[in-house]
């Protein structure tokens, strides 16, 4: 994933900010507002101002009040709410600040310095800069004008370089890689091979420079994917298909807060993690009230390692959360295209490198899915009088955000269902990463080249992505603990019987974090969250399951630097005591991390974690193998799991759920 270049010029839709409409209205876990991001810049740079200081702002965001206090504030909201304070990671005179802003006391209550391995995000401004710099750098010049190339065509980016065992500390660098258009908008599909130039951040100078050789540029034919520029012959079309509500939604957004059926959550967002689900709470139809399920849910990390080891590939391992921000990668939705024609949109805000609040509109969608699917049904043929048929038709909410790192496409849902259900996906399209080659055909290949030939002179290279999710579950209270049970097969001991075996759950309660790391696909299992001090009327523990969707991870090996920085995707399952500081798999300064502050690392200390407030960390994730299909641009893949409700209901939590009212058409015959 390269970085994700934004200008913010962005087309208006209509839009609900997701900033509350007044003081008086505000949550506790609401995302800055404007006027906040305005009041941290200034405090931060009354104490260092710009005038005899370097100040660039990496990261602004809310600094999470104490858990304990929300909680308390939820069940009095008369209390006093807790204090509300923002969390900046800053550049000051080439030293990363650690500042934490007390937005009511209006100053600054923690400013630390940080010396450890790693940096804070990388911003739109400083990588923009570096990629303009190129086009002032006469060596740079004089090879795309060896190869022939307009330089108005050429289009550059840098990426980050990781971290590959060096004892010296690398400064704040940028390898730019550059790509072709003439032609084309699909710049990734046109690769311009073997040139590197090396960008100290902070300097805004080259520091390093090679042109190694001459790689063909791919041809631009057939690369372009804009619906204006395709030719016959089509695909077959279809005839209009739309979703209508004439009464409008079923659910209400107040505020950042989200009702919808039996559903009640806060929806906020951040600049590094995207959209944040909280307080998610259902309502039990026979408790007569709301009950918690979820405190805080949002994507920690997403780890993408690259297959290619050859000088210009070998560091593209990219850290997407915490290098570039997938909060800050998120792009305006398309309605209609997008989101269904009944979706809501809201927007958001970020702050630039100056601390000033940027405006994103519509990077959310809100909308009921209703796709023809089943809830439940039955149908009984064994009644002598006649059958008897009963079904219920599925609808759902989905919480949707798009964040376009570079050349993919991530599509995050977060749905809500009326069984107790949350299913989350994530949907991967765009562009390939791809690297150009002397090649045209697979036959000319004797040699290891990473990849599959998609097209002549393009390789596809092999590559995995990883998406470690943050699931602080508080099911019907904090006090948790994480059940495995294992399905073992056992020989039947009944000599009577005719069968000679069956399977039996046999369940282990994780007493403590290694306990509970798991590789999935070893064994079948089912994976529980239950609140041991909560029991159904038959006795069982009420809980929620983890259902995993496809399984996979990392097949690098230990000694590997890529697999040391994201060690945390070794295990699909990482059970820890809540603790507010670890939010982020990869650790807070993942830009050229070592491996030092990372979920594997933090679990070393083998922590306590039955009945107790605690963490799941799901990873889950793809191997992408290219295919031709994948070219010029790929067709959406998905995945993702879902929380499902397991004894936490005393029976069938949509047995009386009712049908949506039918829509009649006028002049249409039913």
């Amino acid at each position: 994933m390269a970085h994700c270049s934004k200008n913010f010029l962005f087309f208006l839709f209509f839009t609900l900010s997701i900033v509350p409409f007044s003081h008086q209205l505000q949550h506790p876990l609401d995302s800055l507002t404007p006027n906040e991001f305005i009041q941290v810049q200034a405090i931060v740079n009354q104490s260092y101002p710009t005038s005899n200081h370097r100040l660039a702002f990496h990261y602004i965001g809310l600094e999470e009040p104490n858990k304990q206090l929300v909680i308390s504030w939820l069940d009095n909201s008369s209390t006093v709410p807790p204090p509300r304070q923002a969390l900046v990671l800053a550049r000051i005179n080439h030293k990363t600040h650690e500042i934490v802003v007390d937005l009511s006391r209006k100053r600054i209550v923690s400013d630390q310095i940080y010396n450890g391995y790693g940096y804070p995000l990388l911003t739109f401004d400083e990588q923009n800069a570096a990629d303009k710099l190129v086009f002032k750098y006469a060596p740079f010049l004089a090879s795309i004008s060896k190869r022939g190339l307009k330089i108005e065509e050429v289009v550059c980016e840098g990426f980050g370089v990781g971290w590959y065992g060096e004892k010296k500390r690398n400064g704040r660098i940028v390898k730019v890689m550059c790509f072709y258009l003439d032609g084309t908008v699909n710049l990734y599909m046109r690769p311009i091979e073997a040139i590197t130039v090396t960008v100290d951040l902070e300097e805004t100078k080259v520091i390093h420079y090679q042109d190694r050789l001459m790689v063909p540029v791919p041809k631009a034919a057939g690369t372009d994917y804009r619906e204006s520029e395709q030719r016959a012959p089509f695909g077959p079309q279809l005839k209009g298909i739309t979703v209508v509500q004439p009464d409008g939604p079923s659910f209400t957004i107040d505020g950042n807060r989200v009702r919808w059926a039996n559903w009640d959550f806060h929806l906020s967002f951040d600049a590094r993690s995207g959209p944040i689900i909280s307080l998610a709470s259902v309502y039990d139809t026979e408790k007569q009230k709301f009950r918690r399920v979820m405190y805080r849910g949002f994507v920690s990390e997403v780890f993408v390692p690259y297959m290619d080891l050859t000088e210009e590939w070998y560091y593209r391992v990219f850290f997407d959360a915490g290098e570039y921000g997938y909060g800050l990668c998120a792009v305006p939705l398309e309605p209609l295209r997008d989101c269904p024609a009944n979706a809501v949109f809201m927007g958001a805000f970020v702050a630039g490198q100056d601390g000033m609040p940027i405006e994103m509109p519509n990077v959310f969608c809100v909308f009921e899915r209703n796709a023809g699917d089943v809830m439940w049904r039955h149908t009984e043929t064994m009644i002598p009088s006649g059958l008897v048929t009963e079904v219920r038709p599925e609808v759902s909410l989905v919480v949707r955000m798009i964040s376009t790192v570079g050349n993919y496409d991530y599509i995050n849902d977060w749905e809500f269902k009326q069984v107790g259900s949350i299913k989350v996906t994530v949907g991967l399209s765009g562009i390939l990463e791809v690297r150009g080659s002397k090649y045209t055909h697979k036959d000319q290949i004797h040699e290891e080249v990473y990849g599959t030939l998609l097209a002549e002179n393009t390789i596809g290279v092999h590559h995995d992505h990883f998406l470690t999710y943050h699931l602080d579950l508080d099911v019907d209270g904090e006090s948790n603990s994480f059940v495995k049970s294992k399905l073992q097969t056992t020989r039947a001991t009944d000599p009577n019987s005719p069968r000679k075996s069956y399977w039996k759950v046999v369940s282990e309660t994780a007493k403590t974090e290694s306990d509970a790391k798991i590789k999935l696909g070893l064994e079948s299992a089912d994976l529980l969250v239950v609140n041991p001090n909560k029991k159904t009327k038959m006795g069982n523990p009420v809980g929620y399951r983890l259902i995993p969707g496809s399984v996979s991870g990392p097949l690098l090996t230990d000694d590997d630097y890529a697999l040391i920085r994201g060690a945390f995707t070794k295990y699909n399952v990482w059970i820890t005591p809540y603790n507010k500081s670890e939010k982020w798999a990869g650790g807070l300064y993942t830009e050229q991390s070592r491996g030092d502050d990372t979920l594997a690392t933090w679990t070393s200390r083998n922590r306590r974690i039955e009945n107790k407030d605690i963490v799941l960390w799901y990873t889950f994730g793809f191997h992408h193998v290219p295919y031709q299909e994948d070219f010029p641009l790929m067709p959406t893949l998905s995945s993702g799991f879902e929380l499902r409700p397991a004894n936490f209901f005393e029976y069938n939590p949509v047995l009386k759920a009712k049908v949506p009212n039918v829509v009649r058409w006028p002049n249409c015959s039913t």
